[in-house]
C-alpha cells in the first residue's frame, strides 16, 4: 500500500483524525465529508479533499496532500489542483492546503515566489517528526506519527496506542476499528512479518478470538461499507454530478442513489 493511500484510508475512514492533526476540534468532523477528487479531462487527483457536509455553511474546505518524497515541482503542481478545482467547480467556499511531510529534509521550494504563498494562514506544512509532546499525547495524531516511526519503535508505540484506544474509547466498534487500523499500518511498516506474526507482537492474539471482537467486526464491517457508500454518493452529488453518474459510479440503480440523496437531506 502506497504511503498517501494509506492516509486517504485513514482520514476517510476516521476523519476525526485529520482534524486533531492539524490542532482544529475533532467535531468537525462531523460536518466534513473526505473524499479523493478527479479533475475532468486532465491527469489530477488530489491525495484528498475534506470538504462541508453543508456547502452554505462558509466553512473551508481542505485539500490535503501526502508528500514522503523530495519533489522540487510538487509545490507547482500542488498550487496548480488548487486553482484548477476552484476554476472547475465554481467553489466558493474558503480553502485551506494541507501538506503532510515525514520530515522537513522532503521539503523543496522552488522560489521566493512560492514561499510567498506558503507563508499564508490558509497553508499548513506539518512535518510527522517535529510533533510536539502535547500532540503525540493525543491518540490520533499518535496513530498517524506511527507511520513514520522506525521498525525498532513502532511495535512499541503501537502497543501503547492499543492500550490508549481501550482506555478512551467506550464504543466497542469503535475501538475494533482503530485496533484494525494499528494493525494495518504495521503490516504496512512490516511487510516481511505474516499476519499471524504481527497479532503475537501486538499482543492481540486473545483479543481477536474473542466473540465479543468476531461479533463487533462483522457487524462494523456491514455499517461501514455502506456508510462510505452513503458518503461517497453524497460528496459527488455535492460536485455537481448528475444522479445517472453516480448511480454508475456507485453500481446502483438511479432510483436507490435518489433515496439515499433523499434520506441525507432529511
Amino acid at each position: 500500500m502506497k504511503t498517501d493511500t494509506l492516509f486517504y484510508e485513514i482520514f476517510q475512514n476516521f476523519p476525526r483524525i485529520f482534524f486533531e492533526l492539524i490542532d482544529c476540534d475533532p467535531e468537525l468532523a462531523n460536518e466534513y465529508q473526505f473524499v479523493s477528487q478527479e479533475f475532468k479531462q486532465v491527469a489530477f487527483r488530489v491525495d484528498g479533499l475534506c470538504v462541508p457536509l453543508d456547502a452554505n455553511s462558509h466553512r473551508p474546505f481542505y485539500l490535503i496532500e501526502v508528500q514522503f518524497q523530495s519533489d522540487e515541482t510538487f509545490y507547482y503542481r500542488l498550487l496548480g489542483e488548487l486553482f484548477l478545482y476552484l476554476k472547475q467547480y465554481n467553489s466558493s467556499l474558503p480553502w485551506q492546503v494541507v501538506v503532510i511531510y515525514p520530515t522537513r529534509s522532503c521539503e523543496r521550494i522552488p522560489s521566493e515566489q512560492i514561499m510567498g504563498i506558503l507563508s499564508l494562514d490558509w497553508v499548513t506544512r506539518i512535518y510527522l517528526d517535529e510533533l510536539d509532546e502535547e500532540a503525540n499525547s493525543r491518540l490520533g495524531v499518535g496513530i498517524v506519527k506511527l507511520i513514520v516511526e522506525s521498525e525498532a519503535e513502532a511495535v512499541t508505540q503501537a502497543r501503547r496506542l492499543i492500550v490508549l484506544t481501550k482506555e478512551q474509547l467506550r464504543d466497542r466498534d469503535s475501538q475494533n476499528a482503530l485496533i484494525d487500523l494499528i494493525e494495518t499500518i504495521i503490516i504496512y511498516k512490516l511487510p516481511q512479518k505474516s499476519w499471524e506474526e504481527i497479532k503475537a507482537m501486538l499482543g492481540l492474539d486473545e483479543l481477536k478470538n474473542t466473540r465479543v471482537y468476531q461479533d463487533g467486526r462483522a457487524e462494523g464491517r456491514q455499517e461501514g461499507r455502506q456508510e462510505a457508500k452513503t458518503e461517497m454518493i453524497i460528496a459527488f452529488f455535492q460536485q455537481g454530478l448528475s444522479i445517472s453518474q453516480i448511480a454508475k459510479a456507485a453500481k446502483l440503480s438511479v432510483a436507490e442513489v435518489q433515496a439515499i440523496l433523499d434520506n441525507s437531506s432529511t
